[in-house]
């Protein structure tokens, strides 16, 4: 089995989909990207079983057959490698690898090609087309919300909601939680599933804004194809929070405020915050914001006021300012809106002035206690 192709095209390749391998592998083929060739396309895949990635190019080659290559390996010589035609030279006795190129030649031994870990097939499935800038605003607003309990799997994930309406996407770790919709990309039906992070770091970092993306998906796993990559993945099994439930109907005190001034205010005051709780005090009264924190093991506090826009009664509640951070960042508006009932529930941020019509989000933050 003999190829030619060119080192930067392959090492593009290689390196869109790299992000797979896992450090710690159970199969030691698992740590090598699996090539296929057949009529003058190469498929090159790597999988940590869970998530495969897979991506296709031209060659120049007589026979087709499959190897699969020590990844970390082909990859340090790509990347030392000028551009240039490189030939694969594959003995499919021993699965000895050369890949010869303009000044020397570098061998390596793969694996049988065949004893590599087959992608499952996807049975019916339902599909949805959506836009590679709506999938990646999608993960930008929603993958910072996810959950790390290893107890909870389902709230590590991003729930992906399918209707014929909107597309509904949420986060949440139980101490805050993202949704994000919109209402220019529909399905057929309705539907719904829990993506797993990696996957979704994966597309996140190979999603142009102009494509389309193909999304197939049964009880089990789930396809994306765009450009020349598709990813798949198995979902996390188990059935999401009843996310609606915990979100406020009603809100009848709302602040609207600039959102640069009161992320760096929240950045200022959060340094005096006591270590393990983050807690910082909000203080509302009339059109002022006052923001405190005090860290009384080490005597250490900090106040600021802000004018605002608030309209209703004065109150005084109390946040984790790392939440409020995050989310602050996560948000591109130049105004926003804290929304609130009392000091003991949830409040909402949400855009104060959003640019695009057909998107909804909304971002929740539960309250800490403040101590009297």
């Amino acid at each position: 089995m003999n190829f030619i192709l060119s080192s930067t095209t392959l090492l593009r390749h290689l390196q869109s989909i790299s992000g797979v391998l896992a450090t710690s592998n159970t199969l030691p083929i698992l740590d090598n990207f699996l090539f296929e060739i057949e009529d003058g396309q190469l498929t090159v895949s790597a999988s940590d079983l869970e998530t495969t990635m897979r991506t296709t190019l031209e060659v120049e080659s007589k026979d087709g057959g499959k190897i699969a290559i020590p990844a970390k390996l082909l990859l340090e010589v790509l990347k030392n490698l000028p551009d240039q035609p490189c030939t694969f030279i594959v003995d499919m006795n021993n699965f000895g690898i050369e890949i010869a190129y303009d000044n020397g030649k570098s061998k390596m031994v793969g694996y049988n090609g065949e004893e590599y870990p087959k992608t499952p097939a996807i049975e019916n499935s339902n599909t949805i087309k959506i836009s590679g800038e709506i999938i990646s605003k999608a993960i930008n607003k929603t993958l910072f919300a996810t959950g790390n309990d290893d107890l909870r799997p389902v709230m590590s994930g991003v729930f992906c909601q399918f209707t014929p309406e909107d597309i509904t996407f949420v986060a949440t770790d139980a101490h805050k939680l993202v949704r994000y919709r919109r209402t220019d990309s529909q399905a057929t039906g309705s539907s719904s599933f829990i993506l797993p992070k990696k996957p979704l770091n994966l597309l996140k970092s190979n999603v142009r804004g102009d494509e389309e993306i193909l999304i197939e998906y049964n009880d089990s796993n789930v396809i994306f194809t765009l450009n020349d990559i598709v990813l798949i993945c198995r979902l996390i099994d188990g059935k999401y929070p009843n996310y609606e439930a915990v979100i406020p109907k009603e809100n009848p005190n709302v602040l609207t405020i600039e959102r640069a001034q009161f992320l760096s205010s929240i950045k200022r005051v959060s340094i005096f915050a006591n270590k393990t709780t983050h807690q910082i005090k909000l203080k509302l009264a009339g059109s002022e914001l006052s923001l405190s924190a005090e860290d009384l093991d080490f005597s250490n506090e900090a106040n600021e006021r802000l004018t605002c826009n608030y309209d209703g009664d004065d109150m005084e509640i109390g946040f984790n300012s790392r939440f409020l951070m995050e989310m602050l960042n996560n948000m591109d508006t130049t105004e926003v809106k804290l929304v609130m009932s009392e000091p003991s529930r949830a409040g909402l941020l949400i855009p104060g002035n959003s640019s695009n019509e057909h998107e909804d989000i909304l971002m929740l933050v539960m309250p800490v206690m403040l101590n009297r």
